[in-house]
């Protein structure tokens, strides 16, 4: 129990420093700092306490259930292999900590930073840990969102924008794909429990699904591991703050791409589909990144090509996906993300102390930073693979896999020659490295004098370094345990354990590495000063960029394509476009439902009542009377339509629906208030429309009225057949069973709502927090035409002549009703569980009792004497629900799990209380928040145009009898 609770801690604990960091004034830059680093520190001191559990070989897991009937909980395993990169995740991030304490400017926004950075950790580990592989999907798509913030934290650059865009686009489409193959995972094993995939690899192999399964795995994975052809966004990530590059290209972000492919491989490797796609995608990524990063003159941009290159080989590997493949995946992951955030951090010294990263202008800094260069250096060493570094050990064992006979297919036979090419070419980018910066002549003309940073700015560079020569002499006694305690956790009891030496005599993969560093110290001879001179990219293909060729299909996929096809069947008039989506509901409709639901033959009746067929006369009356007034008078449309809604309140009444009555009742009061409010926003009626010329105006009555009637019957229809289907078993019949005994309430809509689909209101809500929101940023900038504000009296609409005349009510009536609609809300809400009302009706109701203070005053004289402050109403209503919800987990119960009991208060007696009253509490401030924000946004426009042309009435008659 103590080790699951400090798995639930591991989670939450960078969100915690998030939320810490994000609360912090603008120039706390140490407190910032200070509570990241802390936090990544009790994160590996978490992580040590939990080692004693992963090296019994145990999988330790927790589970908290969130909606567990559709498959979501929230599940966290611990492994050997997930501790493993959890310890590099967090280790690193606590040395860019450092690092970026000292990088950052003190004009930068630095606690912003800093709860970027500890949320992207925290959804990075969401996916290292996840236990569902839903969730696993959730905390991958929030790492392409803070990723997209941290590269773009410098926004003001538009290169910032652009490669923080790019990387969104890329890496969130890759997460919908890997989404639908989840989905797919899922419905085969019959599970999400990612133990129960991994289990499955069989079942999973022998689905004709499987290779559609396997394309959307493999496109989610490849985008976010910028695997060719999706490798052009991170070089456009470079943007970002060096801190930012250092992270989340050695550790994170691109990392999490060939977790995935290494966790999953048991599930989905071992074809010759997994072969030819995962190994011959990482070849052509191994190739291609190593040699553009050889031509390559920005810093930052060489050591991004050199990432893809070296993902390409960590994805080949995961390909090839035998015992020892696998643990030479891993092997290179961990020795990767050592040398390359060491060389991250160089570079971001080279520019933070010189002023530049053009690699044309550097030179001979050894002199001027003789320690930083020295670090450098033999970073680049161990990126090169020399011997007695920890990039020579993993890159020998990708030469040991390369050589080895997998399946005789030509791809498997053309392996060691692609490994050893892109092994050169990889010597000759570290070379150019090293021999450009460091050596020749002084520097002449940098915007800065380059010397050494400030120590502490330096010791995470020396301590990666030197993790890089202690695994590279003592592999055995630093990385081998851990090593084999990782790989064991992905492909079993297959993997002997495998002793790491780095010395196995004169082979293959020796003669491989010995060839690779020649050449590679040859091609860096022979081009060395042609590629100072010449153009970013390779002879012939510099000009051929993945990077240009996504930005064409782009500009046409969200610009041109769309705007010709908007020109062709495309208009901008709302009817024409409401017309559409009615034909296209009642085509889905009728062609889903056609032939599968018909009424019984005895269905259940009601007596017929001469009031009711009264009332029905009444409400078809004003419908019909509605449409047609339409045509002419809009605010008498309005009128005969609220007409119609009235008698439909009425039937909820005469059916024994009272809930459904109040509701739609208030539902009425707030809509006709909206539509008056914005009724004179509408268009002006014209006879003759061009987009109309050609359908004279009775044949296009004619055609709405048909659209309509269809519509109308189909939903009539629709509805007698669901009321008259016999439910066996009737769901009906079990909540009203179970609403007083399971949710302690007699009222069961109310029940139903707050208690049994609790799930379903807190996504309303928020949903309707969303809409209320844009609606407000909608309409806070709308500003009425000049000419709509002065048009002649005698041209007004009998809109505005119907809201002033609205608006001449009494004020002091409104004002009175006030404290009773109070009261109504505060009654309609406490008794809401047992009797009709709840949180939304009751908030409808105080909203109403807002909107009338709004029409009766004046707007400002108002909001001085009444502050609404709608925002918070809704931010304080999804608060308390989201929180009445996570307070079951404290109980071990499922999220939004209700307990209702009665409370013995003196004097009163047994009183009813639920949690789901707390719920209902949330619904009821956010339902007030959203409905108020939305009408005060109309009404100040609204209200706003009508004051306004009174009073240049007022002005024109004082000058006049001036």
């Amino acid at each position: 129990m103590i080790e699951q609770n400090l798995l639930l801690i591991l989670v939450s604990l960078p969100f915690m420093g998030a939320l810490a960091a994000a609360t912090l004034p603008v120039n706390a830059h140490n407190a910032a700092a200070w509570i990241s680093g802390l936090v990544l520190g009790g994160s590996l001191l978490v992580l040590a306490s939990l080692h004693g559990v992963v090296a019994r070989g145990e999988v330790l897991r927790v589970g908290i259930d969130w909606v567990p009937l559709i498959g979501l909980t929230l599940d966290f395993r611990l492994d050997g292999f997930a501790w493993m990169f959890v310890t590099l995740v967090m280790a690193i991030g606590g040395l860019v900590v450092l690092y970026a304490r000292y990088y950052l400017s003190k004009t930068d926004p630095v606690p912003r930073f800093y709860s970027f950075l500890m949320a992207f950790t925290g959804a990075m580990i969401g996916i290292l840990l996840s236990g569902n592989i839903l969730m696993l999907v959730v905390f991958w798509e929030l790492t392409s969102i803070l990723s997209f913030l941290l590269i773009g934290y410098w926004h003001q650059a538009q290169t910032a924008r652009d490669g923080a865009r790019t990387a969104l686009v890329v890496t969130a489409t890759g997460g919908l794909c890997l989404l639908a193959a989840m989905l797919l995972l899922g419905q085969i094993v019959g599970s999400y429990d990612l133990d129960a995939v991994l289990a499955s690899g069989e079942a999973i192999r022998a689905h004709q699904a499987y290779p559609l399964v396997l394309a959307l795995f493999l496109i989610g994975a490849f985008t976010k591991s910028a695997q060719f052809p999706f490798h052009f966004w991170l070089p456009g990530a470079m943007a970002a703050p060096t801190p930012v590059s250092a992270y989340l290209h050695s550790a994170t972000m691109v990392k999490a791409g060939v977790f995935l492919l290494v966790r999953f491989s048991p599930a989905l490797g071992g074809t010759e589909l997994w072969f030819y796609a995962v190994t011959g995608t990482g070849m052509a990524t191994l190739i291609l990144g190593s040699v553009i990063a050889l031509f390559r003159h920005d810093l930052k941009g060489l050591l991004a090509y050199s990432t893809i290159g070296h993902l390409g080989l960590i994805t080949a590997l995961a390909g090839i996906g035998t015992p020892l493949a696998i643990l030479a995946a891993i092997f290179h992951i961990a020795n990767h993300a050592l040398f390359k955030a060491s060389l991250f951090m160089a570079a971001g010294i080279i520019d933070h102390e010189s002023g530049t990263r053009d690699m044309r202008r550097l030179s001979g800094l050894i002199r001027l930073m003789p320690v930083t260069g020295t670090l450098a250096i033999v970073a680049a060493a161990a990126m090169a693979g020399v011997p007695l570094l920890n990039g020579f050990l993993s890159k020998e064992m990708f030469f040991a896999q390369a050589v080895d006979w997998h399946n005789g297919t030509w791809l498997d036979v053309s392996l060691p020659w692609l490994a050893t090419f892109a092994g050169i070419f990889s010597v000759a980018y570290s070379l150019r490295f090293i021999a450009t910066v460091f050596f020749g002549p002084p520097p002449l003309g940098l915007p800065r004098t380059p010397h050494e940073p400030k120590p502490w700015m330096r010791r995470p560079v020396e301590l990666l370094v030197a993790l890089c020569l202690l695994v590279g002499i003592l592999p055995g006694l630093t990385l081998g345990p851990t090593l084999n305690l990782a790989a064991r956790a992905v492909v079993g009891e297959a993997l002997p354990d495998t002793s790491i030496a780095i010395w196995h005599g004169v082979n293959a993969p020796l003669v491989m590495s010995l060839v690779a560093l020649l050449l590679g110290v040859g091609l860096h001879v022979l081009l060395g000063s042609r590629i100072g001179a010449g153009p970013e990219g390779p002879p012939l293909l510099h000009r051929l960029r993945a990077q240009k060729i996504y930005e064409w299909l782009l500009l046409r996929l969200s610009w041109i394509w769309p705007r010709m096809i908007l020109e062709l069947a495309g208009t901008e008039r709302l009817q024409p476009q409401l017309r559409l989506l009615v034909l296209l509901a009642l085509a889905v409709g009728v062609t889903t439902l056609w032939g599968s639901l018909w009424p019984i033959e005895a269905a259940r009746q009601t007596p017929l009542s001469a009031g009711f067929v009264l009332m029905w006369v009444v409400g078809v009356a004003c419908a019909l009377g509605a449409a047609w007034q339409a045509k002419y008078h809009r605010f008498a449309a309005l009128v005969l339509l609220g007409g119609a809604g009235l008698v439909t309140c009425l039937t909820f009444v005469w059916f024994s629906a009272p809930d459904l009555a109040v509701t739609q009742l208030l539902v009425e009061i707030v809509t006709t208030a909206l539509l008056l409010l914005g009724l004179r926003w509408l268009p002006k009626r014209r006879e003759e429309i061009a987009e109309d010329k050609l359908l004279p105006a009775r044949l296009r009555r004619g055609r709405d009225l048909v659209i309509a009637g269809l519509s109308g019957a189909g939903l009539a229809v629709l509805a007698y057949v669901v009321m008259t289907r016999p439910l066996i078993p009737n769901i009906g019949d079990w909540f009203l069973r179970n609403a007083y005994h399971e949710g302690g309430g007699t009222n069961v809509v109310n029940v139903i709502l707050v208690d049994f689909r609790a799930f379903d209101t807190f996504g309303e809500i928020t949903v309707l927090a969303i809409v209320g929101l844009t609606v407000y940023a909608l309409l806070r900038r709308f500003r009425p035409a000049p000419e709509s504000v002065a048009l002649p009296d005698e041209q007004r609409g009998e809109e505005e002549r119907a809201l002033r005349t609205y608006l001449t009510v009494p004020a002091v009536i409104m004002q009175w009703m006030f404290p009773a609609l109070i009261v109504l809300s505060a009654y309609l809400f406490l008794r809401g569980h047992d009797l009709p009302g709840g949180g939304f009706s009751a908030g409808v109701t105080l909203a109403i009792a807002f909107l009338l203070q709004y029409l009766a005053t004046n707007v400002r004289w108002i909001e001085t004497r009444l502050t609404v402050l709608p925002i918070r109403w809704m931010g304080a209503g999804l608060l308390i629900a989201g929180t009445t919800g996570m307070g079951a987990f404290l109980f071990g119960y499922p999220f939004l799990t209700a307990h209702s009991r009665y409370v013995e208060l003196p004097l009163v007696g047994p009183v009813p209380a639920a949690t789901a009253l707390l719920f209902d509490l949330g619904v009821y401030a956010l339902v007030v928040g959203a409905t108020v924000i939305m009408l005060i946004a109309i009404a100040h426009q609204s209200l706003r145009s009508v004051r306004l042309r009174e009073q240049e009435a007022e002005d024109a008659a004082r000058k006049e009898a001036a």
